[in-house]
């Protein structure tokens, strides 16, 4: 390296050490400033530096003027170029935060979707943008999911609050009566009284079920369990209730041994099976038939079916089915002895259950009634 080169790299080092120098002092002045200024000044910075090196190498004379004029003008067009590049990536990365910051501002407080435009920011803003729209649906959701809750809450109180207030004030009645002496039979009123008490205690029972299985406790005990058999035991305790309201109750199962057994907890699968059949038997008209049917699927998951005449349910209503204290009518009927849920919670225990056994349930409409399927994985091979 001679002597004139090594003093053209030392000017360029000192005057590009010096203007990186003035340019990092001019960002940290303006470092609260909009972005845009900061991209145009490190834009200009690197061009500054260029021009000072090469009007020193003019001044040294290292130059001739007519290669001087040829660099400069080369020098100022880059700049003037750097200058408006600068200046176009600031606006897109200004209009990106202002889109992001706007964003941020309504999350949380506003659910409804914000207008703003993505297709000139770079990736990394775009991307985070469409995060946050990804976060505002799902704050969306939340908030939609914890508005039904809130309404079925309610209307779970004022359900239980008539479902015992009713039974009560005919507790009332019935022990002035007796007080009083004016009621002549006796046992029969000692026996309304304690069919009263056991509706009442049902009622109990399902509340403190549905808050075990809201709760989500560490799961009970399971055993391979055969659904086959849980729906023949199911169908010999609600017989005689489907016969005293008239109603035809069948159970079909494959032909072949197979047990259809599934890993789970036999009294829990047992009370969601009787919810569902009672709750059949309750809505299906004189006459009419629930069948109960249980069979295993190709990809092995078992699947039990119980399918009614209650003649249908409003396509609006087939989402709300399962939800706590959801009814279908505006008449208020009480528990039974089947172990169906007078309160509402019938069909929420057994969403409730199946969902605990890593389980599917669903309901759908049928002609003239209604069919709820219930699938649950077969035992592990290892079990």
């Amino acid at each position: 390296m001679n002597r004139d080169t090594f003093t053209i790299l030392a000017y360029t080092a000192l005057w590009t050490l010096l203007v990186a120098l003035v340019g990092a002092f001019i960002l940290w002045r303006f470092r609260r400033r909009s972005l845009r200024v900061t991209m145009i000044v490190v834009g200009i910075v690197p061009m500054a530096a260029a021009l000072a090196a090469v009007l020193q190498s003019v001044q040294a004379m290292f130059i001739s003027t007519h290669d001087s004029w040829v660099v400069l003008w080369a020098l100022a067009f880059s700049a003037l170029l750097g200058l408006a590049m600068s200046v176009l990536l600031g606006h897109w990365i200004s209009v990106g935060s202002r889109d992001v910051g706007r964003r941020l501002r309504h999350l949380g407080t506003s659910y409804e979707p914000v207008v703003g435009s993505t297709g000139s920011v770079p990736a990394e803003l775009a991307a985070l943008t469409d995060e946050l729209e990804l976060t505002r649906q799902r704050l969306a959701a939340s908030r939609e999911r914890e508005r039904a809750l809130e309404a079925s809450r309610r209307e779970l109180v004022a359900f239980m609050s008539h479902d015992l207030r009713t039974p009560l004030a005919g507790l009332r009645a019935v022990s002035e009566g007796l007080e009083d002496g004016v009621i002549d039979d006796v046992p029969g009123a000692l026996r309304q009284m304690r069919t009263t008490v056991d509706r009442m205690t049902g009622l109990v029972d399902d509340l403190f079920e549905l808050s075990r299985l809201s709760a989500a406790p560490p799961p009970r005990r399971r055993s391979a369990v055969s659904l086959r058999e849980l729906a023949e035991d199911v169908a010999g305790e609600t017989c005689e209730h489907a016969r005293s309201e008239g109603v035809t109750l069948t159970v079909a199962t494959p032909d072949d041994d197979d047990r259809l057994a599934v890993d789970g907890d036999a009294d829990e699968l047992t009370r969601a099976v009787t919810n569902l059949v009672g709750n059949a038997i309750r809505h299906t008209e004189p006459g009419g038939t629930v069948k109960l049917a249980v069979d295993r699927e190709v990809d092995g998951r078992v699947r039990l079916a119980v399918t009614d005449g209650c003649g249908g349910i409003p396509d609006d209503d087939l989402e709300r089915v399962f939800d706590i204290g959801w009814r279908g009518d505006e008449q208020r009927t009480p528990a039974n002895g089947s172990g169906s849920s007078g309160g509402g919670l019938g069909l929420a225990i057994a969403r409730g259950v199946v969902e605990s056994h890593a389980g599917s349930i669903a309901v759908t409409n049928i002609d003239g009634g209604c069919a709820f399927e219930i699938e649950l994985p077969p035992v592990p091979v290892n079990s």
